[in-house]
C-alpha cells in the first residue's frame, strides 16, 4: 500500500512538472514574439491565421449544421488569397498574435475588412472573400453558442485585440498615428514614444442570495425569459468589494455582505471586459427589491427548485430561447451559468445535510 501510494505520487509529480514545463515554454515563447518583431515575423512563416472581416470571424457550418467550425489558413494559403485580390504579403503586418500550440506553430488573427490610417488599400470585398474561402463572416455574438470552448476563447481574444487596434490608432497626446508592433501587443507613438497597451474594463458580476433564494435580473435586450446575475462596471477608485456593494444598491436597492470571489472570465461583448464573479448575501431584513428601471427591466427572487429546474433543461441555448419557459438561464459559456450552478449545488448539499 505504501509503495503503491509512493509510485502514484511520483507519477502525478512527473505529469505535473511536464505540464508546468510545457506551459512555461509556451508562455516564454509568446513573450519573445511580443517583444521581438523579427522573431514574430519568423513565426508567421510557420504560423496559422484566423480571418475576420469588420470584426466578424470566418466560420463554416459543420456537417450536422448544429455547430460552427473555425477554418485557419497557412501563410502560403493566405498569401495566395491576398494575391488574388490584389494585395501583397504586407497585409500580414496588420495581424495580431493570439496564442500558440508551441514553438512550432503560432496563431494569428487578421481582419480583411479593417485598415489602418496609413493604409493605401481598400477593405477586401466580403462576399467575394466568402465565396473564395467557402465560409461566411458571421457576427461572433450570434455564433458564439455554436462554437466549442477553445475556438470561442481564441476568437474572443482575436476580436478584442483587433477591435482595440482599430479604435486606438492615434496618440491621445500628439494626435499622430500610432504604430503597432508586429505581434499587436502594443502601439507606439513615433513622435513622443508613448506606449499604449490593450486594456480590458473590469466588471463585477454578482449572484445575490438571501440564504434560501437567489436574486436574478434581466435587461430589455435579453432574450425572452432570460435572467442572469447582476453586473456592472467598476468605477475609478473602487475595489471589487465596493463595486459589488454599489452595483447591488444601484440596481435593486439592497445592501449585501459576505462577498466572496468565485472566478473570472474575459468577455468580448460589447467591448473587452474582465468579468469578476462574486457571491454575496443580503443583510438581514433586506429582501424587498426596488428595481432601478434605468438599469434593469425586472428582478426577482427565485427558489432553489425553480433555478435547479432551469439548469436541468435539455437542448441548446438557442433551442431553449424558443420555449415558453418561466425561467431561462445563461448558457454554459457564460460565467453567470457557473455561478448559478455552484449556488444550486451548495444549496442542495445544505438541504441534504439538514
Amino acid at each position: 500500500m505504501s509503495l503503491s501510494c509512493g509510485m502514484s505520487f511520483r507519477r502525478k509529480s512527473f505529469w505535473c512538472c511536464r505540464l508546468l514545463s510545457t506551459y512555461v515554454t509556451k508562455t516564454r515563447y509568446l513573450f519573445e514574439l511580443k517583444e521581438d518583431d523579427e522573431a514574430c515575423r519568423k513565426a508567421q512563416q510557420t504560423g496559422v491565421f484566423y480571418l475576420f472581416h469588420d470584426l466578424d470571424p470566418l466560420l463554416q457550418a459543420s456537417a450536422s449544421g448544429r455547430r460552427y467550425l473555425v477554418p485557419r489558413l497557412s501563410r502560403a494559403e493566405l498569401e495566395g488569397l491576398l494575391g488574388k485580390f490584389g494585395q501583397g504579403a504586407q497585409k500580414l503586418e496588420d495581424s495580431v498574435l493570439i496564442g500558440c500550440s508551441g514553438p512550432q506553430e503560432a496563431w494569428f488573427a487578421l481582419d480583411l475588412g479593417l485598415n489602418g490610417p496609413s493604409s493605401t488599400h481598400a477593405p477586401l470585398p466580403k462576399s467575394e472573400m466568402e465565396a473564395e474561402l467557402g465560409g461566411s463572416f458571421i457576427k461572433l455574438r450570434q455564433a458564439v453558442f455554436q462554437l466549442n470552448s477553445m475556438d470561442s476563447s481564441l476568437l474572443f481574444t482575436a476580436q478584442a485585440l483587433l477591435r482595440w487596434h482599430s479604435g486606438h490608432q492615434f496618440c491621445s497626446r500628439s494626435g499622430q498615428p500610432t504604430k503597432k508592433n508586429l505581434a499587436g501587443s502594443k502601439r507606439v507613438c513615433p513622435s513622443n514614444k508613448n506606449i499604449y497597451y490593450p486594456q480590458m474594463a473590469p466588471v463585477v458580476i454578482t449572484l445575490v442570495s438571501d440564504g434560501a433564494r437567489c436574486l436574478l435580473a434581466r435587461q430589455s435586450s435579453f432574450p425572452k425569459g432570460l435572467y442572469s446575475a447582476l453586473a456592472g462596471f467598476c468605477d475609478i477608485g473602487e475595489n471589487v468589494e465596493e463595486a459589488v456593494q454599489r452595483e447591488v444598491a444601484e440596481e435593486v436597492g439592497l445592501e449585501v455582505e459576505n462577498i466572496q470571489f468565485f472566478a473570472s472570465q474575459h468577455w468580448p461583448f460589447p467591448n473587452s471586459s474582465l468579468m469578476i464573479a462574486c457571491h454575496a448575501t443580503v443583510k438581514p431584513g433586506q429582501t424587498e427589491i426596488h428595481v432601478n428601471v434605468k438599469e434593469l427591466e425586472a428582478a426577482a427572487w427565485f427558489s432553489l427548485d425553480e433555478v435547479a429546474t432551469a439548469l436541468r433543461r435539455k437542448g441548446s441555448f438557442t433551442q431553449q430561447q424558443s420555449e415558453a419557459s418561466p425561467l431561462l438561464l445563461p448558457p454554459k459559456l457564460a460565467i453567470a451559468h457557473h455561478m448559478i450552478k455552484k449556488w444550486v449545488e451548495e444549496q442542495s448539499c445544505t438541504s441534504l445535510a439538514v
